[in-house]
């Protein structure tokens, strides 16, 4: 199996401000370029893009390709069960969701401290064990975020488990809230193959500081900046593939460019990226990949991603001197469908399913503070 896998969870969008509003029709050019080219793994999941990622799957993929010739891979997730009729519910509406028949890579979405007792309480890890033994499901794994010492815990706890996604990227490598290099070795440890999400972050590897690519295009100006996110996690021994949340054409031909006769990187390189990382990192304000589930439940309806990918990109500008960007505009109309930072009612439910733990309810005073001016 090549090594990059289509991640649909930032799938093109024909309303912006409505991720179940998906442009299936370039979804569909999409897989067929994927497929054409010799690339068979797609990911989804039951919220992605507002709980349609998976009838997409069935629209663009299975309902139009061979069963033999892809590989699905999708998750149950915590915050969508609370019995166990509830898992089965769930796993059957995805069934008939993606029309897949099976799925040969299921996955308990997410796990991290706060959730993890839960997967346990309910036996999740069983009832998967029982959905491969019953051929629904080929290979049973699970998704984390959280610390190298509970991934080991669980890893020892289920042997069982055939594999475990983490979020790997350079930018992430020595994060003390991600732990991307620990866990990637606690995974290793265990012999454990690994898949590969997040690896341009939400795209914040995607667009990176003049400073930082100027670095990148004097090794290799043929190269994007985001093929050298991509490349450095595919590069990792163990890594069996890495997952791009795709959103159009243009960055799928990117990323088939360079992975469909992939090279791994040097010593040299994997160097370079690090050097980025230090620039990057000194000018991130909040961490942010955009997976949103921050937004699926908060009660004042706040595009908390959107808003921190606008703020971010504020905070590298020199405002002193331009005083004003357009993002101030952007944020205004983005208030027109959405709550304002400043509606923030402090529920922390958003902060209770964030993968990267972030403390959102502050960092929403400080782009209030920022676009209330």
């Amino acid at each position: 199996m090549k090594k990059l896998g289509f991640g649909l969870m930032r799938l093109p969008q024909r309303d912006r401000n409505n991720a179940a509003d998906v442009d299936v029709e370039q979804v569909k050019k999409m897989v067929d370029l994927f497929m054409e080219k010799g690339f068979t793994y797609f990911d989804t999941a039951w919220m992605y893009n507002g709980f349609a990622s998976e009838g997409v799957a069935k629209a663009a993929l299975v309902d139009r390709y061979p069963r033999n010739s892809f590989t699905l891979a999708t998750k149950l997730h915590a915050g969508f069960f609370n019995s166990l009729e509830d898992r089965d519910k769930v796993f059957q509406a995805q069934l008939e969701k993606t029309g897949a028949g099976y799925f040969d890579y299921y996955l308990l979405h997410g796990i991290e401290a706060a959730m993890y007792p839960k997967y346990e309480q309910f036996d999740c890890f069983n009832w998967l064990m029982d959905k491969k033994a019953k051929g629904l499901v080929k290979h049973a794994g699970f998704s984390f975020h959280d610390t190298p010492k509970l991934l080991d815990e669980i890893l020892t706890k289920h042997p069982e488990m055939e594999f475990v996604q983490l979020q790997i990227n350079y930018l992430d490598w020595e994060s003390q809230w991600v732990n991307a290099r620990a866990c990637y070795e606690v995974a290793r440890k265990h012999d454990k193959p690994v898949i590969v999400m997040e690896p341009v972050k939400g795209g914040t590897l995607a667009n990176i500081p003049e400073e930082a690519q100027r670095l990148f295009r004097e090794h290799d100006e043929k190269m994007s900046v985001p093929s050298w996110a991509i490349r450095f996690a595919a590069s990792l021994p163990g890594v069996m593939v890495v997952l791009s949340g795709m959103s159009n054409l243009e960055q799928m031909e990117d990323n088939l460019s360079y992975m469909e006769d992939f090279k791994p990187l040097t010593e040299e390189e994997k160097a370079l990226c690090f050097q980025v990382a230090d620039i990057i990192n000194g000018q991130v304000a909040v961490p942010c990949t955009g997976c949103s589930y921050c937004t699926e439940g908060c009660p004042m309806h706040i595009a908390i991603p959107q808003y921190f990918s606008l703020y971010n990109e504020d905070m590298r500008e020199k405002l002193e001197e331009k005083g004003w960007t357009v993002n101030y505009t952007n944020y205004e109309n983005l208030n027109g469908s959405f709550g304002k930072a400043s509606d923030c009612v402090g529920c922390g439910q958003c902060e209770g399913v964030c993968p990267q733990h972030l403390p959102i309810i502050e960092n929403l005073k400080k782009v209030s503070a920022h676009y209330g001016k």
